[in-house]
């Protein structure tokens, strides 16, 4: 028995089917093992002796290691089968050292989409451990553990702010850059100029180009109306230009793409884009079958594989729309910090189409799935070819513009275009010098609007863009981002918090190049020179390590530590000011005078006063809280007056009980009697002097059945 261990448990019964009996596969649940917390800074990290890390087992893993480690004592060969990125080698290089496995001999399988196909190929053709992609994962993990601890204690320390990091700081600035450029915003007038004009049976609509044969903006009414008044009854077609343009399909998607796409089509936050894209990545059972859907979900490649265009797209698009529907793969430049370590993000087979597949998941698994599917389609389809018409039409020295385009051909549109309506914007037929007439006139007045809100998408293509993080990390980044309370994401709309804002300006004050999207560009191409064997792990820490710790030790003894905000209230024990403190669980009012007075002051609810009056005392009914957060109307006079509103109804609901229901005197108080009473399960026999006597005797069926007759 082979014993193969892949990452994710939704895979296992997916890749052990296609295996067969012979193996057993079981997943690690992601990492295994990280950095400790011990050592100097609890940093898990042995500077001193070149960087060498404390691993240890993370929490919650020990068993899942136990169970790993028995089936592999167990196994006649152990092979390992994690995610095919830098994270997924780190973590079977991980599994190799808890396991005792040789690195260099032990097999590792590499596939990017789970189908028997796949499946058998990587089985056929395992690999090594790539120990350069190891390297570059666990220096990332260094960096990422040496400035989230060191910055994240100091900021703690001096302004109650959660935590910072390498990826997560810079894209908070992003965040609160944009924020600022909202505030800081001066709206401007300007006007605009339209005319109807009515070609045929329609009515077309044109906007003013020049004036006097020069371009300008209109600032304000009189400017308008001076314009306006040299309009004619008339205006002439000075200019008629029509060209036929191809229009190429976009890319198929990457990791970024398919969040932007996603969140623009469905409003689908990034991590639940990514969630989905993980299902349909490790599959669902399809007509009888359990299978991968879609190619691996975390990439910034946008290749596609040649023998998936000519074993599957091809043959499908002759198929289904006729050969000259048929287009090529497109190879764009690689650029910028793109690994293009897989493919991008693809149906596993052409077979399986959107329609099918919508039976068999959830409908926002079916819509992702038919936007992967089709943008990948169209990406090897023919380009779109339409007509564009640009017409100028002049009047007194004013001329206006009207564009349109009409559809030729519909190329790649035929799959990927079925919401759009391609003659939407098509012009009616204009004669080049015919004269038209002026049907109506407007002006109005605008004002120049601010930069728009960053939505999640925005956020994950400036950080593709800028060379920020990786496709693992795009939904992640913004995930911990909220839960820290730097930023809040309503409907995906990314908004910064006070604490976001005055966290990224003590760090743009302090640590500029942290928050400078080229310094951690500059990292993630050290990772990559790290994956690629041009750079060596500990050269990099030691380029990064010195610099940084220069810096940290001076901004150490430099930066301020924020002032507690006053409450104008005075400390009832020792008199100094109270002030609003900050701790991770929230903000609190305390004596400024700790640690010499630890006051602290209790929270203080606002009661309600209700217009109701105490049937018993005559004062107002407040309204309170118990423990279990229930609401209830009591007397404002408690504890004199113990009124509650409804208890009175209780107490009605109090059986009364006679000498008829009396089966024998209480033998332990002597005052009450014993009756026969009913509780959740069974009937018992309990004292009428019940709550003080607590004394009950238990019924057998006999009895409970002699009392029933009685």
């Amino acid at each position: 028995m082979k014993l193969v261990i892949v990452e994710s448990p939704n895979k296992c019964t997916t890749i052990g089917h296609y295996l067969g009996s012979d193996f057993q596969v079981m997943a690690s649940q992601g990492h295994i093992r990280d950095l400790s917390m011990k050592g100097k800074g609890g940093l898990g990290i042995d500077v001193a002796h070149d960087f060498k890390p404390d691993y240890v087992i993370s929490l919650g893993k020990g068993k899942i290691v136990s169970q790993l480690k028995n089936a592999a004592s167990k196994a006649d060969e152990v092979i390992l089968a994690t995610d095919p990125d830098r994270e997924g080698e780190a973590i079977a290089w991980h599994l190799a050292q808890v396991l005792g496995l040789d690195v260099e001999t032990t097999k590792r399988l590499q596939f990017h989409e789970i189908t028997r196909t796949a499946i058998a190929e990587a089985i056929n053709n395992p690999s090594t451990l790539n120990m350069n992609l190891v390297n570059s994962q666990e220096t990332r993990r260094m960096y990422d553990r040496i400035i989230g601890f060191k910055l994240s204690s100091l900021l703690q320390r001096k302004m109650s702010s959660k935590s910072a990091g390498r990826v997560q700081s810079v894209t908070l600035k992003m965040i609160c850059d944009n924020d600022e450029e909202i505030k800081n915003f001066v709206p401007e007038e300007y006007w605009t100029i339209e005319v109807k004009v009515k070609i045929g049976e329609e009515v077309i609509t044109l906007n003013l180009d020049k004036v006097d044969d020069k371009s300008l903006t209109i600032h304000n009414q009189e400017e308008a109306e001076a314009i306006k008044a040299r309009i004619g009854e008339t205006l002439k077609v000075i200019e008629l230009k029509q060209t036929k343009k191809s229009i190429p399909s976009r890319l198929p998607f990457t990791t970024s793409t398919m969040q932007q796409e996603a969140f623009a089509k469905f409003r689908f936050s990034t991590s639940r884009t990514q969630s989905i894209a993980q299902k349909l990545y490790e599959g669902k059972v399809i007509n009888g079958e359990h299978v991968g859907l879609i190619t691996y979900m975390r990439t910034d490649s946008t290749r596609i594989s040649p023998d998936f265009f000519t074993r599957h797209a091809k043959p499908f698009i002759i198929e289904k729309f006729g050969e000259e529907y048929v287009g090529n793969i497109k190879n764009p430049k690689k650029k910028g910090n793109i690994q293009d370590a897989h493919e991008a993000i693809r149906p596993t087979g052409t077979h399986r189409t959107p329609e099918e597949v919508a039976r068999y998941v959830t409908p926002d698994e079916a819509k992702l799935y038919r936007l992967i599917y089709d943008r990948a389609i169209a990406s090897m389809m023919a380009d779109k070819v339409e007509l564009q018409t640009t017409a100028i039409f002049e009047t007194n020295g004013l001329t206006f513009k009207a564009t349109g385009s009409r559809n030729l051909f519909k190329g790649f549109l035929a799959i990927y275009g079925e919401f759009e309506d391609p003659d939407a914007n098509a012009l009616p037929e204009i004669e080049e010098g015919g004269n038209y007439h002026n049907e109506e006139i407007s002006c109005e007045q605008k004002f120049t609007k601010p930069p728009v809100r960053y939505t999640e998408a925005k956020v994950v293509k400036l950080m593709e863009e800028e060379g920020i993080g990786r496709p693992s990390t795009y939904a992640s980044t913004i995930k911990t981002l909220v839960e820290r309370g730097y930023i809040t994401s309503k409907a995906g709309v990314v908004t910064p918090t006070e604490t976001g804002i005055r966290t990224t300006y003590v760090l743009n004050k302090y640590f500029p190049e942290i928050v400078s999207s080229e310094y951690t560009a500059n990292m993630e191409n050290t990772l990559d020179k790290i994956e690629e064997g041009e750079q060596t792990e500990l050269a990099a820490l030691n380029d990064f390590y010195g610099p940084f710790m220069v810096k940290y030790e001076d901004v150490q003894e430099k930066m301020y530590k924020d002032p507690d905000q006053e409450t104008g209230e005075l400390c009832p024990i020792c008199g100094s000011p109270l002030v609003i403190k900050k701790s991770r669980y929230g903000s609190f009012v305390a004596c400024s005078n700790y640690p010499t007075c630890h006051y602290i002051q209790k929270e203080k609810k606002e009661v309600v006063i209700t217009e109701e009056i105490c049937p018993q005392c005559g004062k107002n009914l407040v309204e309170r809280t118990d423990k279990k957060g229930n609401k209830f109307l009591a007397c404002s006079g408690f504890p004199k007056c113990r009124y509650i509103k409804g208890s009175e109804e209780k107490q009605e609901k109090i059986i009364k009980y006679t000498e008829k229901d009396y089966v024998k005197e209480c033998p332990k108080c002597k005052k009450g009697h014993l009756v026969v009473k009913h509780g959740k399960k069974v009937d018992f026999l309990g004292c009428t002097n019940f709550p003080k006597c607590r004394y009950h005797e238990w019924l057998n069926k006999k009895e409970k059945k002699d009392k029933e007759v009685e």
